[in-house]
């Protein structure tokens, strides 16, 4: 049975899956950074870098593991950026189909971009402090 962390009322997650969280959060800022060192936009390197797709799989194998814990909101946040990341690349993609809306995809996409390493440092400083991540 796993201790009770009194700050949040939920138990408290295994050392290992907070590792795990750890390395998860760095496969997608490893994904992320590398749109910023190359031509690649943040979200594009994001969404298609091996490491990245590996996080998001590993949040799915071992997230029901992580419940009743304040880490499943950290799982749960992760999951969630990937997916929602993706939707706005849809988004931009679509923009791009017309002349009209190329300035617009642009906006979407660095939008996008900024985004997610905004989720990506908001999470990982929250799991350094062992604090859940808002709902």
């Amino acid at each position: 049975m796993n201790e009770i962390d009194h700050a949040t009322g939920l138990a408290r997650p295994p050392q290992g899956l907070m590792m795990l969280a750890h390395v998860i959060y760095g496969l997608h800022a490893f994904s992320a950074v590398t749109g910023l060192v190359s031509a690649a936009f943040v979200v594009t390197a994001f969404l298609t870098g091996w490491p990245s797709i590996i996080a998001v799989v590993l949040n799915y194998i071992k997230r029901g593991e992580t419940y009743g814990t304040w880490l499943e909101s950290h799982f749960r946040w992760q999951i969630r950026t990937f997916w929602f990341a993706l939707q706005w690349l849809a988004l931009a993609i679509l923009l791009m189909m017309t002349v009209i809306g190329l300035p617009l995809a642009y906006a979407v996409a660095v939008g996008a971009g900024l985004w997610v390493l905004y989720r990506i440092v908001a999470g990982w400083l929250r799991l350094v402090s062992e604090k859940p991540m808002p709902l």
